[in-house]
């Protein structure tokens, strides 16, 4: 058995509570790719046959809009995986992936995994768990988009990251220019509202990604506006 397609699936969190002689099953399916970075991984309009495991570097995944403008969704770092849809229905992909960095990725064929979830049940219920929390993430950005200001949203942006590392120096996962696909804003408001934030002593920035938070009151008071605005108009 392949050490690095071994260690590859391992770290997936709907593989990794299995015992060794059913992970060994999984990793005999699995077949070892990679991409040098900026190669496309899968299309929009390309049919969904396989689940892709990231094991070494960082997949953007985008969409176009109906203008040619990219709307970027997700990174996806070592542990995710995509085309999970593929495990249910025969789709067609709705996005592209991109390698950001050189990447390494293991692939399973659409069939051989729906054996495998007959085999072992378990894996539906964490598939849908990962499929649940992508959801729930998705909605939340809808309504951000729809219904705060680019200040709110990358004020908002900065503590969820604080949330997740638990420390005030973070590092943006992605480009300024991903970024601001996501926030749905443009790179030149972004780096202005950014910029704002160290001008009134927020933030301290460091390269093109480090950030300190310094003002963790006044970020978190921006955020706060939203409710504010929220409870007046409702009036």
């Amino acid at each position: 058995m392949s050490s690095s397609k071994k260690m590859c699936v391992s770290l997936v969190p709907i593989f990794n509570h299995l015992e060794e002689e059913e992970m060994k099953k999984i990793v005999e399916l699995s077949n070892s790719k990679k991409y040098k970075k900026g190669e496309i991984i899968f299309r929009s309009g390309e049919s969904e046959n396989h689940l892709y495991i990231v094991h070494k570097g960082k997949v953007k995944i985008f969409r176009l809009t109906e203008s040619g403008k990219e709307q970027f969704i997700r990174t996806m770092e070592s542990g995710d995986f995509l085309g999970e849809l593929s495990l249910f229905t025969k789709n067609k992909h709705n996005s592209f992936a991109e390698a950001m960095t050189d990447v390494e990725i293991c692939v399973i064929e659409r069939n051989d995994f729906q054996k495998l979830l007959y085999q072992f049940p378990a894996i539906s219920l964490k598939v849908l768990e990962e499929l649940s929390s992508r959801l729930e993430s998705a909605e939340k950005l809808v309504s951000q988009l729809s219904s705060q200001d680019a200040e709110i949203r990358v004020a908002s942006y900065l503590m969820e990251l604080v949330d997740i590392h638990g420390k005030t120096e973070i590092m943006l996962p992605m480009s300024k220019k991903d970024l601001a696909s996501y926030l749905g804003t443009t790179q030149e408001t972004l780096s202005r509202k950014l910029s704002g934030f160290q001008q009134k002593g927020y933030i301290k920035q460091s390269g093109q990604r480090k950030i300190h938070i310094i003002d963790m009151a006044a970020i978190r008071q921006i955020i706060g506006s939203r409710d504010l605005r929220c409870k007046n108009s409702s009036r």
